[in-house]
C-alpha cells in the first residue's frame, strides 16, 4: 500500500565539516555530536593533506603570518572530513563549532566544540565552511566527484520570478478575485496546474495528420 503522504522536495543545504588533526583522536564523540545536531552525513572520508594541498585548500589565506604554520599543522596527520546536510547546515555547524580562537571560546561560549576539543588559535579542532559559495569549492576540493548544483545569484532569482513565475501567479490571482470559489487555495493550485506555461497544452479530440 502506498504512503498517501506526498513526498515534499525540498533544498538543504550542504557545508563541509573537517576534523583536525589535533583531534581526530576524538572523532567519534565529535561525528556523534553532529548526528545529534539533526545533520546527515552524505559524504564522509578519511585522509591526510600534503602541504601542496593545504596551501590550495586555504588559498584564501595566503600572504598572512600563519599560513605556513597552517598549512604545517593541518598536513601533519590524517584529518576526518564530512559533507554534512540540513537546514541552514553553514551556519548552524558554526555555531556550533564556535570561534576560532579555542583559547577565547572557552570564554565567550564554553560549550562549543573547538572550546572542548581545541587548545589555541591554530590548533582549533574543527572546520566549517564560511558561506555557501565556500562550502560549494570546498566540497569539491575533498570530495572530487560531489555534484552540488550551482546556487542562483539574487539577480538571475528575480529575473526569473519576474519572467516565469509573476506574470502567471498575477493571472491566477485576477482570475481568482473574478470566481470567489468557496476554497480559493485549491481553486488556486488546479488553476495554476491547468496553466501551468512548462507543461504542452493538449486539445482533446484533435487528430494530427502525418506527412506523406
Amino acid at each position: 500500500m502506498m504512503d498517501p503522504t506526498p513526498c515534499r522536495r525540498i533544498y538543504v543545504e550542504r557545508t563541509l565539516a573537517l576534523i583536525k588533526p589535533d583531534a581526530i583522536h576524538k572523532s567519534e564523540e565529535i561525528e556523534d555530536t553532529i548526528l545529534k545536531s539533526g545533520f546527515t552525513v552524505l559524504q564522509k572520508r578519511k585522509l591526510q593533506l600534503s602541504p601542496e594541498q593545504c596551501s590550495d585548500f586555504y588559498a584564501d589565506q595566503y600572504g598572512k603570518l600563519f599560513f605556513p604554520s597552517l598549512t604545517a599543522f593541518m598536513s601533519s596527520g590524517p584529518i576526518i572530513a564530512f559533507t554534512l546536510a540540513r537546514d541552514n547546515a553553514i551556519a548552524h555547524w558554526k555555531s556550533i563549532i564556535g570561534p576560532v580562537n579555542s583559547t577565547k571560546a572557552r570564554e565567550t561560549h564554553p560549550e562549543c566544540l573547538r572550546a572542548k576539543y581545541g587548545t589555541s588559535d591554530l590548533r582549533n579542532a574543527l572546520h566549517g565552511s564560511e558561506s555557501f559559495h565556500a562550502a560549494e569549492r570546498e566540497i569539491k576540493f575533498i570530495f572530487p566527484n560531489s555534484v552540488i548544483e550551482p546556487f542562483p545569484t539574487r539577480e538571475a532569482t528575480e529575473e526569473y520570478l519576474s519572467r516565469y513565475i509573476n506574470p502567471t501567479l498575477l493571472s491566477g490571482l485576477t482570475e481568482l478575485c473574478k470566481h470567489k470559489p468557496l476554497k480559493p487555495c485549491i481553486w488556486l493550485a488546479d488553476w495554476l496546474i491547468k496553466h501551468n506555461p512548462n507543461m504542452p497544452q493538449i486539445c482533446e479530440g484533435a487528430i494530427v495528420e502525418e506527412a506523406e
